[in-house]
């Protein structure tokens, strides 16, 4: 029986994870559920999971979710802010970390995780895009296991030889190659990109994501920002990292091997399937996904990106190149930007003019530690809100 923690469980990975959950209950058990401010989501969630303990954003929000659960008659601890979520990741009773939570908010629950040694089913980007020695480092320490949620950065690692150690010569790695779907905006007119709307952006054509995660696939700034990860999960270098367009979202990423070998991993697109096989590696289970009709497909397309449509993957190759603190430079004008084109501030093109302002105004050192790390993703946030205002 393993205890799971699902960091940012009202999210749709944290959603697809109770679904994978519920079908195996003589295997896994809820340890904490988390979520910001989604409150009555996550009663709902209390009650049929029964977590030992939930936590919340706020002080206001662990007040309404206690009401919410004393008259369900659910007997779940509720807590609130950072320290909780770091609490409930490191916990003795939680053997594995489902780590969701997207934005720099991951980022110190996940740490925590690493540092205590858990099982850790990473899909919070940031971890790695902001903290990538540095999480790495906790990794190897601690002996936590790591295994990637991301569709494409799990594809991969399927497509690897199991014993594989972040050494791509030593196994006969070329490339890995990062599939993308190209989001909504593959075909549209380039020169009509200023004027799409946030509704437009999170109408991602295959996949079902948050509105934040959608407008980054329009972007292909989540593209970019899984490149850095690759770097750090796989051990592969800027030039063995190649991001294809493959519109159809089935084959979910390669792996080019020395030899002429390309070995793929294929799926119908639905994040139950990377779920199921973090949970439960090395075994197989049952994921809920239906199984994929090659015939019923017909064909599958590729292309390459063209950073003229999508010029906040070119950023994300240029921050891994510079390395130090500019990834975490570049995540966080891009969560700023970002969220002030959902909130119509800015127009969808202003998003990378903005990263590339604050990547030019705020100096890049090294990462020494997380302290530094915040204040570096700090003075990005403030640089692009000034922009921006």
């Amino acid at each position: 029986m393993q205890h799971i923690t699902i960091l940012g469980a009202t999210g749709s990975i944290g959603v697809s994870t109770l679904d994978v959950l519920a079908r195996h209950p003589e295997r896994y058990r809820v340890y904490a559920l988390t979520a910001h401010r989604r409150v009555e989501e996550l009663a709902a969630q209390c009650e049929r999971f029964k977590p030992e303990v939930a936590v919340v954003g706020s002080a206001q929000a662990a007040q309404a979710l206690s009401m919410m659960l004393r008259e369900k008659g659910v007997k779940t601890a509720v807590e609130y802010g950072e320290a909780a979520l770091c609490a409930v990741a490191s916990a003795p009773g939680c053997n594995a970390v489902m780590a969701a939570i997207v934005g720099a908010a991951g980022l110190a629950p996940t740490l925590a995780a690493a540092h205590a040694g858990k099982k850790i089913l990473l899909a919070n980007k940031e971890a790695l895009v902001m903290s990538g020695r540095l999480f790495m480092d906790a990794i190897a320490q601690s002996g936590a296991a790591l295994l990637p949620i991301d569709s494409e950065h799990n594809a991969i690692f399927q497509c690897l030889p199991q014993e594989y150690r972040r050494t791509p010569e030593q196994h006969g790695v070329a490339k890995v190659l990062l599939t993308a779907s190209g989001g909504p905006f593959l075909k549209r007119a380039v020169e009509t990109l200023e004027s799409v709307t946030p509704e437009e952006a999170v109408a991602h054509p295959n996949w079902v994501m948050g509105r934040k995660i959608s407008v980054d696939s329009a972007t292909m700034m989540n593209k970019g920002l899984e490149v850095i990860e690759a770097h750090w999960l796989f051990g592969a270098a800027a030039k063995q990292i190649e991001v294809v367009i493959h519109p159809q979202s089935v084959i979910h990423s390669m792996v080019s091997y020395i030899d002429g070998s390309v070995l793929a991993q294929l799926g119908n697109p639905d994040m139950r399937t990377p779920i199921a096989h973090a949970l439960a590696y090395p075994e197989r289970i049952e994921s809920g996904v239906a199984a994929l009709d090659l015939a019923q497909i017909g064909q599958l397309v590729f292309q390459r990106p063209d950073f003229e449509r999508f010029p906040c993957l070119k950023l994300a190759y240029d921050a891994l190149l510079a390395a130090g603190s500019a990834p975490a430079i570049l995540n966080a004008a891009n969560e700023v930007a970002v969220e002030a084109f959902l909130d119509r501030k800015i127009g969808f093109r202003a998003i990378d003019r903005v990263i590339t302002q604050v990547m030019d105004q705020v100096p890049h050192g090294e990462a020494g530690d997380v302290e530094g790390l915040l204040e570096q993703d700090r003075r990005a946030r403030e640089a692009a809100q000034a922009l921006i205002h």
